[in-house]
């Protein structure tokens, strides 16, 4: 098992993708801060455009889904939610590849908004009212790092509130325990999200290759080009083969597109 660092308060490395995530959320962070202070009213109006609204979501605002877990509005809820990101992040790149974490945090990322989009769906069928909240933030992301964890490594232990320790697994069914009660409040819509954020990392971890989407999709895409020349190769061997015979002589090729020597003592190759 990979160490935190020195002493039970140190943070892992920060390197790879949990210096990239954190690096791209301090400067959307800044951005938007710089914003406010120069263009007040315009800052405030891009900042509702970049937000998630189901509603805003379903009308055309398809970019939301992308931009909101990049919006921090308070410095607080910002350092907890940066600190928690490379705690989370930073642990589980010293096991797995930088392209799995970050794959892992946009797959719980996008599961959050897709979370908020199926319960505003829902409320809107059957009836029921629900406070539509404007979801902004990488909570979802890290909830599914914390699943990813406490599913992956639920004996790891953890300083709740730097004083209480508490095995990972347990960690993530307090955080989820928490979600679920507050489905019964006004911010639910808050709650589910994060609950889908949680079920998006757990989908993940089973599903997904151990290397990341990105690596997939690559090995995909090579693996269709691959696929593609050789059977370029294969046909070019058949009309080989029919130009040959034209010619009085035999050649054949294997399914590779691969001459067939008939008689490997033979120097003639062609009968």
């Amino acid at each position: 098992m990979p160490r935190l660092g020195s002493s039970p308060f140190s943070f892992p490395d920060f390197s790879g993708a949990t210096r990239r995530l954190i690096l791209v959320n301090l400067f959307a962070f800044f951005a938007l801060l710089l914003a406010q202070f120069a263009f007040p009213a315009g800052a405030g109006q891009l900042a509702s455009l970049l937000v998630f609204l189901p509603k805003a979501f379903l009308h055309g605002a398809l970019w939301q889904p992308f931009t909101y877990s990049f919006i921090h509005l308070g410095l607080i809820g910002t350092l907890f939610e940066l600190l928690s990101l490379w705690f989370l992040a930073g642990f589980l790149e010293q096991l797995h590849t930088s392209s799995w974490v970050t794959s892992l945090y946009a797959v719980s990322v996008l599961g959050t908004g897709a979370a908020a989009i199926a319960i505003y769906a829902v409320s809107g069928t059957l009836g029921l009212p629900l406070l539509e909240i404007p979801l902004y933030g990488c909570f979802g992301g890290i909830f599914g790092l914390l699943v990813a964890i406490g599913t992956l490594y639920g004996n790891m232990e953890f300083l709740l509130f730097f004083t209480i320790g508490i095995k990972a697994r347990y960690l993530a069914i307090l955080f989820a325990l928490i979600s679920i009660a507050m489905l019964f409040g006004q911010q639910r819509m808050y709650a589910f999200s994060q609950l889908g954020g949680a079920l998006a990392g757990l989908l993940f971890i089973r599903l997904a290759p151990r290397r990341g989407l990105s690596f997939a999709f690559s090995e995909q895409w090579y693996g269709l080009r691959n696929r593609y020349y050789r059977w370029k190769r294969r046909r070019a061997a058949r009309k080989f083969e029919v130009y040959m015979r034209s010619q009085g002589r035999t050649v054949r090729f294997d399914g590779h597109g691969k001459q067939i020597d008939e008689d490997p003592d033979d120097k003639k190759r062609w009968n």
